[in-house]
């Protein structure tokens, strides 16, 4: 006797699936899958246009910092901008190596902390050229000593100098040296899901290569973003000018009665009987204002007299409707 086999139960799809609101006000079911979450506090973080001005903005940063670097240091210095990304704080600071040498900076008036974030060799390196050596890393990689650290802060404040510099808008910027970290794990310069704006810089003294981060969160960056928007003024115009109708040569023959009218002179009624042809009426207000009609309706005022032997009236002004 067969036994009848419960039928397998089916999945529910509407819990993989999330109702929303389309664009064009329709309420509809999608997949979970297709839809990616959204900080609205970040929303203006960066779109792609923006993304390009800042790094030409840092690459322009980047070749003047190689330069100061190379007179500093007396020795070549190959420095380029290798990268910029958007990364959540957590995830950069997780991702850092163990142990590094990282310091904390702020750029006055900007809110939020900045790291710059060093390999130990090279900053051992560049501590090794300042004090007259040839610039080579350790064999050994090890911390560095506070009078190593103190001498790399003169390497840092040029750097930062070097960045506040290129951004003339603000002429305000100030950067100052907060402190020093050897382990991310105990930064807690953001939140864990703030966003940062990371610049990785590939380059060392003389033929020794290393990458350094600059790590700059939203608070930091936002304000600058909006001093390379494109100026609202030259917007305007473009938009009066392409609404700006054209003319048709349909209307260049087309004819207008032009007709002129002027008070101020007054006479008599018994004056006004006595006229005849070949009377003389004196006109003694030169200076009056008359007006121009176009097809009969108010357009100018002007001034009326001569010109090359024939009456004329001189357009002072358009008539306010």
């Amino acid at each position: 006797m067969e036994t009848a086999q419960p039928e397998p139960k089916r999945a529910d799809t509407r819990a993989e699936s999330v109702e929303v609101l389309t664009p064009q006000g329709r309420r509809e079911r999608r997949s979970a899958d297709t839809i990616r979450p959204h900080d609205f506090r970040q929303s203006g973080f960066l779109a792609p246009s923006e993304l390009r001005r800042i790094r030409l903005r840092h690459e322009q940063f980047v070749r003047s910092l190689a330069a100061r670097l190379a007179v500093l240091l007396r020795i070549e210095f190959a420095l380029h901008l290798d990268r910029i990304t958007i990364v959540g704080y957590q995830k950069f600071t997780d991702s850092l190596p163990q142990p590094t040498h990282i310091t904390l900076f702020k750029t006055e008036p900007l809110k939020g902390v900045g790291l710059v974030v060093m390999p130990p060799r090279l900053g051992l390196a560049l501590v090794d050229r300042l004090l007259g050596g040839p610039g080579l890393p350790p064999e050994a990689e090890r911390e560095l000593t506070e009078i190593e650290i103190a001498l790399l802060d003169q390497i840092h404040q040029l750097l930062l100098n070097e960045w506040c510099l290129h951004w003339p808008e603000m002429r305000e910027l100030r950067p100052l040296i907060l402190g020093h970290e050897t382990n991310s794990r105990f930064l807690q310069t953001a939140p864990p899901d703030a966003a940062v704006m990371v610049l990785s810089l590939k380059g060392g003294p003389g033929e020794y290569r290393e990458t350094l981060h600059l790590a700059f969160p939203y608070a930091t960056v936002e304000p600058l973003t909006r001093l390379l928007m494109p100026p609202l003024s030259e917007t305007r115009t473009g938009t009066a000018a392409a609404s700006t109708p054209a003319w048709k040569t349909e209307f260049d023959d087309l004819p207008v009665p032009v007709s002129v009218e002027w008070t101020g002179l007054q006479i008599d009624v018994a004056d006004l009987g006595r006229l005849q042809p070949g009377s003389v009426l004196v006109w003694d207000q030169p200076g009056v204002s008359v007006c121009l009609k176009l097809n009969g309706v108010p357009r100018f005022l002007g001034r009326p007299g001569l010109q090359a032997g024939r009456w004329a009236v001189e357009l002072t002004a358009p008539v306010s409707s």
